[in-house]
């Protein structure tokens, strides 16, 4: 009988490592494809893609059954990084795969509007379609028509709302006074200022469709996989205040070495942890 290639035969711990990344594998492709067996999942893709079959299987399984974050947490996670990058074909397949992860369609959904203030409304609209499809095919219908509109808010419950974002975001270092948080911004960014808090903070990030800290989850996917370490300065601490663990921020930035290659991930890890330094002083 030949021997695993990459293994001595006879070498029963690499056997053993093997067997045991399969089953990791094994139990991730059942919950990614459950309507087939996930050895006859490996075999098509190895037969079709020959080690990138092999690697998308065993890597991508092995990396997905990690303790150091929810199935949920990652599903969010991902849907993120492919909404972002444009990753249509995937992003329909990995929409099926949160919603059997336990997210619903609402969170879905939701991450698009952070995909719209974090990589711009072509990202967003792109992503919506293939959403849309998937969701049709999970729910078995033909469209989705029960879709609500956002608040219909003047500025001043932006304002409040916006401030209100802020405060939990920094840790309390922002002005508790919406009017002087928005002049601090202005100063900072100009008009830009404006948008940040009364669009971004004062509506997208205060709706109650996810957590703040999912929120905060899917937008340091989003800045790390457009390869913006600059801004998770901000963004780190902030999930940190919003209830993430440091341990949990570097558990995403290994699974999105998978997802948006090393070096972007390599850079993110650096900046979080630099981010964690600061945070502790």
């Amino acid at each position: 009988m030949m021997a695993k290639q990459g293994y001595i035969p006879g070498d029963v711990n690499s056997m053993a490592d093997w067997e045991d990344r399969i089953e990791k594998a094994n139990e991730t492709y059942s919950r990614f494809v459950p309507e087939a067996k996930p050895e006859r999942v490996l075999a098509s893709m190895e037969r079709k893609l020959g080690a990138l079959g092999t690697y998308a299987f065993t890597a991508v399984g092995e990396m997905w059954s990690r303790p150091q974050l929810s199935r949920r947490d990652r599903s969010l996670m991902i849907i993120s990084v492919l909404a972002a990058q444009s990753r249509d074909e995937e992003l329909v397949g990995h929409t099926k795969i949160g919603l059997r992860h336990g997210l619903s369609r609402d969170e879905i959904e939701e991450i698009n509007l952070h995909i719209v203030a974090y990589a711009g409304f072509p990202a967003a609209m792109a992503a919506s379609r293939y959403m849309d499809e998937a969701f049709c095919q999970a729910f078995e219908v033909d469209k989705i028509t029960d879709r609500q509109p956002a608040d219909h808010i003047g500025d001043d419950e932006r304002m409040s709302r916006g401030a209100d974002v802020r405060k939990t975001l920094t840790g309390g270092r922002a002005s508790e006074d919406p009017q002087q948080d928005l002049t601090n911004l202005r100063a900072q960014l100009g008009d830009l200022g404006d948008w940040a808090m009364k669009w971004a903070f004062g509506e997208v990030w205060s709706r109650p469709q996810l957590s703040r800290r999912d929120r905060s989850l899917v937008v340091i996917a989003i800045i790390t996989a457009l390869g913006q370490e600059a801004e998770l300065a901000f963004h780190v601490p902030g999930g940190l205040n919003h209830g993430l663990k440091a341990e949990e921020i570097e558990e995403m930035m290994t699974h999105m070495c998978l997802y948006v290659g090393f070096p972007r991930a390599v850079e993110g890890m650096r900046a979080a942890r630099q981010a964690f330094k600061k945070a502790a002083e």
